[in-house]
């Protein structure tokens, strides 16, 4: 039976998959393509031998660390996204463009990836056994084995396949995952509407990138970036898609056209898009070579409620309810569209691949780890006991978070809904934490005391810093979505001030229960001297 089923190779799958190796974990990972990397895809081009990148390609250091370390680890160089000079602005099909100035650039400080973002699938990639990869394996079937396992049911290639595991992760967007599998016993309604109200980040657009022998906007002073408004507009935003050293010239841009538009057109649709970057730069554009990739024909990117949709708003946090495990443990939802912050980037896809990779290792290793450390320290024993309890309160601090703040609309509150009901789920959380600790054996003779604090109290407080901020997170991410809070505009969409409030309330819960566990800790040490003597 195999371990850890991983259903997904994009960079989400795989990041998860190079973090079990590493850490000794067998798993089997599936895609439905025959190419890995979902998302993310580049291409050469022939005549310039630049690299282009079809999918994702900007990344934004300041803001998205995972991505910028996984890079570092992998020796993988950026460079910065070309925004100097003006920008242009089509407003009317038959009239030329007008300059623009953008202060500070239209990109905010995005860089790209050396070579392509392809760069970091073949990296991770390489940290892989190839028998452990199965392409062309398309899930469509799911079902709940019992107690220690689930069936899984493929099309490969055409063929039936059925593999069991111990636990399953889907590695890609929610919404396909509930169009296209067939779950046994059916998911919950409330999870369906989740999965189906997630939309899956550029899923519905088509993209095209042209390259020229020189990148003549420059010579003219002109950044590449423009923004094409008028009701013909083939494309509606374009950028400088040259690489690092910009010999070469190569424009990007976002087609304007829905995906029916595309498919009526796709015949004459290259002249249409060469004639628009002509219109909008000059005829002294000379185009090479083009490429083009239309997402919304993909299946295994993008559901019939992506299509029938088109652009959404982006939702740069999933509804908390999609980072559930499901089946007593053995389903993880995961994939770019169900991380708590940056969902639908790649840094999203990084967010979900830890959120998993750290239950999935909590679950295979936990009991193994607890039992030999109670042979070798029974204090070291339940502080890890206590650490995974913790670890496994955040779906209950969620749920109490709701009921009370419910019941507060219920009672017709209108002010700090969310401050007062996420300071009362704290503090209900860090009073079931003592009464944990309380119950937990300790051995705390010999252990340092200094200055009135127990050399196991810092220890006890470790994990509430990844509890609080999954709870800050779930419930941002809930507000954003909440249906009931959206008369209640302060609390849809909490205000930096009004965080950073919470955070002071939050704060001095945290440290009333930190003073409460060093009390207790204290405590069972005098106790167990007294018996002692």
């Amino acid at each position: 039976m195999i371990e850890t089923a991983i259903v997904g190779g994009g960079l989400c799958g795989l990041a998860i998959a190079a973090h079990l190796r590493r850490r000794g974990e067998t798993f089997e990972l599936y895609e439905a393509r025959q190419r890995l990397g979902g998302r993310i895809l580049t291409v050469d081009c022939k005549t310039s031998g630049l690299a282009i990148d079809l999918g994702a390609s900007w990344f934004w250091p300041d803001t998205q660390p995972l991505l910028t370390a996984l890079l570092t680890d992998l020796g993988l160089d950026s460079y910065p996204q070309h925004d100097e000079g003006t920008a242009l602005r089509l407003a009317e099909a038959d009239r030329k463009p007008e300059k623009i100035d953008v202060a500070g650039g239209v990109h905010g400080g995005a860089r790209k990836i050396a070579g392509g973002a392809q760069k970091t699938i073949d990296a991770l990639r390489s940290q892989l056994p190839e028998e452990r990869i199965h392409r062309g394996a398309a899930l469509t079937g799911l079902r709940d084995g019992g107690g220690d396992h689930v069936v899984l049911h493929f099309l490969q290639d055409g063929k039936p396949l059925v593999v069991e595991a111990r636990r399953v992760v889907l590695a890609l967007p929610p919404r396909l995952a509930e169009e296209r599998i067939a779950f046994e016993p059916p998911l919950d309604e409330p999870m369906r509407q989740a999965m189906r109200d997630a939309p899956t980040w550029m899923a519905a657009m088509a993209k095209a990138v042209a390259t020229y022998e020189k990148p003549v906007w420059r010579e003219a002073g002109q950044s590449g970036n423009a923004f094409v408004s008028h009701e013909q507009a083939v494309f509606d935003e374009i950028f400088d898609a040259c690489d690092a050293d910009g010999r070469a010239g190569a424009l990007g841009g976002f087609l304007a056209l829905g995906p029916e538009l595309r498919q009526s057109f796709q015949v004459g649709l290259p002249l249409l898009m060469q004639s628009q970057m002509e219109q909008v730069f000059g005829d002294a554009l000379v185009e090479r070579e083009s490429h083009f990739q239309d997402w919304a024909t993909e299946e295994a990117t993008c559901s019939a409620l992506d299509r029938e949709n088109g652009r959404e708003e982006h939702k740069s946090a999933a509804h908390p309810v999609l980072r559930r495990a499901l089946w007593a443990g053995k389903l993880h939802l995961a994939g770019s569209e169900t991380a708590a912050r940056q969902a639908g980037y790649m840094e999203g896809a990084l967010e979900a691949a830890r959120r998993v990779s750290r239950d999935i290792l909590r679950q295979s290793q936990g009991d193994a780890e607890e039992a030999a450390a109670v042979n070798e320290d029974i204090n070291l024993a339940s502080l890890r006991r206590f650490e995974a309890w913790v670890d496994g309160q955040g779906d209950a601090a969620f749920d109490e978070y709701r009921r009370r703040l419910n019941a507060s609309l219920a009672a017709q509150n209108k002010t700090q809904l969310t401050q007062m009901a996420m300071l009362a789920t704290a503090e209900e959380i860090f009073a079931r934490a003592l009464e944990k600790l309380e119950a937990l054996p300790f051995d705390l003779g010999g252990v340092a005391v200094e200055q009135g604090r127990c050399a196991l109290t810092p220890l006890a407080q470790k994990p509430f810093g990844d509890f609080l901020r999954q709870f800050h997170d779930d419930v941002v991410a809930f507000n954003r979505t909440s249906c009931a809070l959206s008369n209640f505009p302060d609390e849809h969409h909490l205000a930096k001030e009004y965080q950073q409030a919470i955070f002071r309330d939050l704060a001095a819960a945290w440290t009333e229960f930190s003073l409460s566990a060093n009390r207790l800790l204290l405590a069972k040490g005098e106790s167990r001297a007294r018996a002692a003597s």
